[in-house]
């Protein structure tokens, strides 16, 4: 079976000399040796002024809207993972939904303004499979009306615009390093910020709020990234370029087979853009055979691919009740959620496979 996607991991033997030492400290979680260096060296890897580990990236995210002291409307959008959506409702903050733009299905800039309101407190925009946002024009707006940036980048551990690494924009990225992710810790996530009064309230909601070793100062959570992920985030950082090139050479591939080709449309390439490869999306519209009947045919040859982004996240069921989740607002996303399939993409998958795996789409 050919999944859609399958973690890289260091060699054995390193990954065990890694955590040689926490049979000799006894340190396993809350802030110990591999914690700390792990953060000190994505400080550097994100050329960033400060970065909270996490347990995980739902976490994460919100942790820093509740550090923020954010309160009203988040603008976003609704062709995201369910994480994005529920961090801002558990939140207590309401999602308002921006349609996306249909070449690389980041937020649609264009239409961020009308809905800013007198509620409007931040913007919340997403990076897709590795596409930027339009980082530019999103700060504009946000310095224009007074607003957060806060980003979802889950999808651009790695990638970067003119040469600054995505951690770098907003007021603060969210970055997910689920073991599905270019770059894991088994679980983790991390904030990348730039705020430094930011960090103790960051520090006191993922450990339960405690703030001093008799004062619980605030209501937090169990949050934190334990000693073994962080040994596993410190041997994979050392192969991460190795990682995206690697996804590139794959990514380049799947292009030269299906670019062209009536029916399938493929992300646009991104100018002064890095990307990471994150995931291959393809969207079928109008093809010969419908994406239903490319995922059987896929499945029935050994193949996993997934609907991703679908269903979107102002149509799931838990929110039927709830005013301003309506598909039906942000057509675009709509469309592209009922006809994009994201192909196997990981380190370790071989040309050949992308081969037949395009010559499976076009044989249908």
């Amino acid at each position: 079976m050919i999944n859609i996607t399958r973690p890289s991991l260091p060699d054995f033997d390193e990954y065990c000399d890694e955590i040689r030492v926490l049979w000799d400290n006894r340190h396993l979680t809350n802030a110990g040796e591999k914690y700390r260096l792990l953060e000190e060296r994505l400080k550097v890897f994100f050329d960033a002024a400060h970065v909270s580990l996490f347990a995980n990236g739902h976490l994460a995210l919100e942790a820093i809207l509740t550090a923020m002291g954010l309160r009203g409307e988040v603008i976003t959008t609704p062709f995201t993972f369910a994480s994005t959506t529920h961090a801002i409702v558990r939140c207590g903050l309401t999602p308002v939904f921006c349609d996306i733009d249909p070449a690389d299905y980041t937020i649609d800039i264009s239409k961020i303004e009308g809905l800013i309101t007198d509620n409007t407190c931040a913007i919340l925009p997403v990076h897709v499979y590795g596409n930027f946002c339009d980082v530019d024009r999103i700060q504009q707006i946000a310095d224009r009306y007074g607003l957060k940036v806060i980003y979802d980048a889950a999808h651009a551990f790695g990638a970067s615009r003119n040469d600054v690494p995505s951690a770098n924009f907003g007021d603060a990225s969210m970055f997910s390093f689920h073991a599905t992710k270019v770059f894991h810790t088994v679980e983790g996530g991390a904030v990348a910020f730039k705020d430094a009064a930011l960090e103790k309230a960051l520090d006191c909601y993922k450990n339960f709020g405690i703030s001093g070793l008799d004062n619980v100062s605030a209501v937090g959570t169990n949050a934190k990234m334990n000693e073994f992920e962080a040994a596993m985030g410190l041997c994979n950082l050392r192969y991460i370029d190795e990682e995206i090139a690697k996804r590139k050479r794959l990514a380049e591939r799947y292009r030269a087979h299906l670019s062209g080709i009536s029916g399938i449309k493929l992300s646009r390439v991104q100018e002064n853009t890095q990307s990471n490869y994150a995931y291959f999306p393809v969207v079928f519209d109008r093809y010969r055979a419908d994406r239903d009947e490319i995922i059987a045919r896929l499945a029935q040859n050994g193949i996993g691919a997934r609907k991703y982004f679908y269903p979107l996240t102002n149509s799931f069921d838990c929110y039927s009740q709830t005013p301003g989740f309506d598909p039906a607002q942000t057509p675009v996303a709509q469309h592209i959620a009922q006809c994009v399939l994201t192909l196997p993409l990981y380190a370790d998958l071989g040309i050949e496979d992308v081969d037949r795996i395009c010559e499976l789409i076009k044989g249908v």
